[in-house]
């Protein structure tokens, strides 16, 4: 089982996203935990998750977030503007597979 952090401003529209994840990777066959929340929460996270997945508005802040979370080993990725868009969950599937696929 992955434990998947879906970040955006206020967790709102992460939710959506987080959701169609959690379809698609069902429908995979993944074990796949995916939960969204507001970027502050993030330290509540830490210890839990392999996977942080950032919302695209928040590229700005991938530096900082990559140094929050590099002692706890967890993949960072942000997601591309047309998967967020269009609620892509499959494709964001690949991404998080991508991410843990890539040890190191």
């Amino acid at each position: 089982m992955k434990n998947v952090l879906l970040i955006c401003g206020a967790g709102a529209s992460s939710g959506f996203m987080a959701q169609a994840i959690r379809k698609a990777s069902k429908k995979r066959g993944i074990e796949m935990s995916v939960q969204a929340k507001s970027e502050s929460q993030l330290g509540e996270y830490l210890d839990k998750i392999d996977v942080l997945l950032i919302g695209p508005h928040l590229k700005y802040m991938e530096n900082e977030l990559e140094e929050k979370v590099s002692a706890y080993h967890i993949k960072v990725a942000i997601i591309p503007q047309n998967v967020y868009g269009t609620l892509d969950g499959n494709k964001a599937v690949d991404l998080i597979m991508e991410l843990i696929e890539t040890e190191g």
